[in-house]
């Protein structure tokens, strides 16, 4: 049991705070809250698995408009001047690109909700990336490192891993 006040553990038969002098009834004296990121890390996780849906949705969108859309365009003879070969070739890159980055935020949301060790660092890396995937991304992308940057947040995470390891 904890105080309400400054949060110093108390034993449930104390009157007053060791630490604040704070007087309490039993009625007062609370259990400690989870820590901050084992209050956000779910959420994390499923917002990444929606951002990662969304870029699964581009990348394809990418991948047919460079595949089947520029050819099409280049051979019905409307536009003459335009550079099939390597506007197919670019919207192909661009959309294994965000395929791939997709692949790794699902990877990332999967790590989350399981607390696996290595999503921390990955969702860092992500995150920087995402800032600038405006809006969404930019404001996932602070709102992951908000949640996991700090160095508290780091010892927070590898407890909760090492919990969720331990079930």
């Amino acid at each position: 049991m904890f105080c309400d006040r400054c949060g110093t553990a108390v034993q449930p038969d104390q009157r007053f705070c060791p630490h604040c002098g704070r007087q309490f009834s039993d009625a007062l004296v609370m259990a400690r809250s989870p820590n901050r990121v084992q209050e956000h890390v779910r959420l994390l996780g499923i917002l990444w698995l929606a951002l990662s849906a969304l870029n699964v949705v581009g990348g394809l969108v990418l991948l047919i408009v460079g595949t089947m859309l520029v050819p099409q365009l280049q051979s019905s003879g409307r536009f003459p001047q335009l550079p099939a070969d390597f506007l197919t070739t670019l919207l192909g890159v661009l959309g294994l690109a965000v395929l791939a980055k997709a692949v790794a935020g699902f990877a990332a949301a999967y790590g989350l909700l399981k607390r696996e060790p290595w999503a921390r660092t990955l969702t860092i890396v992500l995150s920087f990336l995402a800032l600038f995937h405006f809006p969404l991304g930019t404001a996932l992308g602070v709102y992951s490192l908000w949640v996991l940057f700090p160095a508290q947040s780091e010892r927070e995470y590898e407890q909760a891993a090492r919990e969720a390891a331990a079930l």
